[in-house]
């Protein structure tokens, strides 16, 4: 029997729309609860390949949303793209994944983009989305976003020179600081999000998205569910789909950075020079103990607990302030 039998018997995508499906490439961006779900869906509809970028590996936290995961993987602390591909190929053996354990950055983000048919938003905080708002309609890839928290979702699809990009709609997104590290969040949001989110991925894969466009939002315990068009909301003076000048595309020269993340007692701090030599190094002259896996080492530095990764990427659990962080860092590799 066809393994794609009962999605093609639907008229909207047939023979012709999975042959289309097939030959699409979708960079996931964040691999939590909306990029694990996202990327499941895509795998077991068919789509030719896969690129995940996440930054984080797998806690026991996440197990309640996030579908890729088990508790096997939290115990490991497995990169959340490593664990996910696995989890695909097990669902589907012939689909092709390209993982990326890394901060979503803007040079990152942009050599990916053009190796993609469309980007699915899987972030949780709103500086990635307008990185990758910019990085989509330089490249002139389309990209649907989805959020969601408490019991919240939304959902939303944009193609350049097409539709309003993100940033026109700001100024009429609701306001809010909640993360679902402060207040949480239900499966069931974030199933909403993700369905909304995966129906417009299909009809951009099958170029079938057409106007009128919507934002979609609501809220599943309330059963409240609601739409408003974006076709007139276009800013002429847009820094993005206006005067193309993409200020989230800004390169930070500088060889380290750090970043508080979202919700989280936890900074992350970059720095290309700290290679795994030096920081396993730097530990054996500290005598300082560390669990070492084939992906990064933990380890713990007074009263927090740091996880290095090949890369020169750290994250600091524990650290709640960048100057601090920086100060941790200084202290133990000078």
């Amino acid at each position: 029997m066809n393994r794609y039998s009962r999605q093609t018997l639907f008229n909207k995508i047939g023979n012709a729309g999975q042959r289309l499906i097939h030959s699409r490439t979708v960079l996931i961006v964040g691999v939590g609860a909306l990029g694990s779900l996202s990327s499941e869906m895509l795998a077991r509809a068919g789509v030719g390949k896969l690129i995940l970028v996440d930054r984080d590996y797998v806690e026991l936290s996440n197990l309640q949303r996030q579908t890729l995961f088990t508790e096997d993987d939290a115990n490991g602390k497995i990169p959340k793209v490593i664990a996910g591909a696995e989890r695909l190929k097990d669902i589907r053996s012939d689909i092709e994944v390209d993982t990326h354990i890394a901060h979503a950055d803007a040079l990152l983000l942009e050599s990916l983009a053009k190796e993609a048919d469309l980007i699915l938003d899987g972030t949780d905080n709103f500086d990635t989305r307008m990185l990758i708002n910019d990085v989509a309609f330089k490249t002139g890839t389309p990209w649907v976003y989805a959020a969601c928290v408490e019991a919240s979702y939304s959902s939303c699809g944009f193609v350049p020179g097409v539709t309003p990009c993100y940033r026109c709609l700001v100024p009429v997104l609701p306001t809010t600081t909640l993360t679902c590290d402060t207040v949480g969040v239900i499966s069931p949001a974030v199933h909403m999000a993700v369905s909304e989110q995966v129906t417009t991925a299909f009809k951009i894969m099958t170029d079938q998205f057409s106007a009128p466009f919507h934002m979609r939002m609501g809220n599943v315990w309330d059963m409240d569910h609601m739409k408003f068009r974006i076709d007139g909301m276009k800013e002429d003076e847009c820094a993005t789909c206006g005067t193309h000048e993409y200020p989230e595309l800004e390169i930070n020269d500088a060889s380290s950075m750090s970043m508080r993340l979202c919700g989280r007692d936890t900074v992350q701090y970059i720095d290309e020079r700290l290679t795994q030599d030096i920081v396993v190094g730097a530990l054996n002259d500290r005598n300082i103990p560390m669990h070492e896996t084939p992906y990064f080492v933990e380890f713990r530095y007074d009263d927090y607990r740091i996880v290095s990764f090949n890369n020169g990427r750290l994250l600091i659990h524990g650290a709640d302030q960048t100057n601090k962080a920086r100060t941790i860092v200084n202290q133990l590799f000078g």
